[in-house]
């Protein structure tokens, strides 16, 4: 009895601070299973896998073999951030054989195209099938394509027409990182903040937006919004911090997540027609003294790819290039999302572009797994018993993803109160003895 009192005390503690604790702790989200079985995929896995690490029965994994890889040069680049802990049931989203960090394709399927990606995934729209990845659940930074998670927060709760005053809050974003020209006390539509978002990758716009939609609170309650809405739809490894998509300390997502995302995106038309918008006039702004411009869309694949649908680019040093992109053919509409590419020897739109060739190349019907409803896992965490964090109502702590050095300062609390423990008992056996010595 003493002992479980022990454990259970030491769990509330470890949960009261933010440490993680084993996974016996509390019971893990159900993931449901796929409505009808999929083919048995072949998995690709690194030297070091295996069937445990693909997910998937032995004899559907061909010997260890990794992605395909083009070659790339060497870049400087600031060290990566350590991710979040693996929690298998994220990794697990969508189907068992998408947990691996190497390739997974159906059976039969052509060898996808080397690139220098990090993890890519390929899906279909319609279907939710998915045709294809490499480490799809893999965690990575995810610079500007962060921007549609925030056209899927935001878009169906702003009226397009109104016209919004820009703040100088919202002009606070990196020296020379990307903008689309905006300038404070401006007056715009909300349309035309949306499309410097997606045509020229705005980052004042976001700011803009996330503010605009996050009511009260402002800003954060729009990076809160776009977490929720990341949550709705399955995405359960992304983690927003900045609306642009500008890095940020615990700032995550996943090829994975990043297409249940771009799906939600794609099914709302308001948002293909930015998406395939070409050119866009910002207008004049004269008590500011600025003369109207326009701006151009930079996603190359609406001009080159044969039946593009539109999509997002985006780029930090620490990201690197990262993409979405979607296109139709033949009845078919794809979506490919990479992260962590390098533009030599192709540029991301370019990768984007061969990897969308493959999976049209994939028979209809061929599926590693699915991307999952939106809601669809909500609705079977509600149904199941609440995990001990659930009554926070707060998105994944950002301390979570940081460097060990971060974990060292998440864990600064527990510490101080064990000191200030030891302290006040000191304290009053000091008061103890002074006592019963004579004045």
């Amino acid at each position: 009895m003493k002992v479980r009192l022990l454990v259970a005390t030491a769990t509330a503690v470890l949960l009261g601070t933010g440490v993680p604790v084993p996974a016996a702790a509390g019971p893990a989200a159900p993931v449901p299973a796929a409505p009808a079985p999929v083919p048995v995929a072949r998995a690709f896995v690194p030297a070091t896998g295996g069937a445990a690490a693909s997910g998937v029965p032995a004899s559907g994994v061909v010997p260890p073999a990794p992605c395909p890889k083009a070659p790339a040069p060497r870049v400087s680049r600031p060290p990566r951030p350590s991710p979040p802990p693996a929690v298998p049931s994220e990794r697990a989203v969508g189907g068992p054989a998408l947990d691996t960090a190497g390739l997974v394709v159906p059976p039969g399927a052509a060898r996808p195209p080397a690139v220098t990606a990090i993890s890519w995934l390929v899906a279909d729209l319609d279907t939710g099938e998915v045709l294809g990845g490499c480490g799809p659940h893999e965690y990575g930074t995810p610079a500007s394509v962060q921007k549609l998670l925030l056209a899927a927060t935001m878009l169906p709760r702003l009226d397009p027409r109104q016209v919004v005053t820009v703040t100088d809050e919202d002009m606070d974003i990196e020296p020379g990182s990307s903008a689309v020209g905006l300038v404070a006390g401006g007056r715009y539509r909300i349309e035309t903040v949306w499309l410097g978002l997606l045509l020229q990758s705005g980052n004042e716009a976001a700011n803009v937006l996330a503010r605009l939609g996050g009511g009260a609170d402002g800003m954060a309650g729009g990076v809160r919004a776009m977490n929720e809405e990341a949550h709705r739809l399955g995405a359960l490894q992304t983690h927003a911090v900045t609306p642009s998509g500008l890095d940020g300390r615990g700032q995550f997502t996943s090829a994975y997540d990043l297409a249940l995302i771009a799906r939600a995106c794609f099914a709302d038309p308001t948002f293909r027609r930015y998406a395939l918008t070409e050119t866009h006039r910002v207008p004049a702004q004269p008590a500011q003294r600025t003369k109207g411009f326009e701006i151009q869309n930079e996603n190359q694949l609406i001009y080159r790819y044969p039946g593009a649908l539109g999509g997002k680019t985006g780029f930090t040093d620490l990201a690197r290039h990262t993409y979405v992109g979607a296109a139709q053919r033949n009845g078919r509409r794809l979506v490919v999302t990479l992260l962590g590419a390098e533009p030599q020897p192709a540029r991301g739109w370019e990768q984007g572009a061969a990897l969308l060739d493959w999976g049209f190349s994939v028979p209809r019907g061929s599926a590693v797994g699915r991307l999952v409803e939106p809601g669809e896992l909500t609705a079977a965490s509600a149904a199941a018993p609440p995990p001990a964090l659930a009554a926070t109502g707060d998105p994944r702590p950002a301390a979570a993803s940081g460097p060990f050095e971060d974990g060292l300062i998440a864990r600064w609390p527990v510490a101080v109160a064990v000191a200030t423990a030891v302290a006040l008992l000191g304290a009053a056996l000091l008061w103890r003895r002074r006592a019963g010595r004579p004045r």
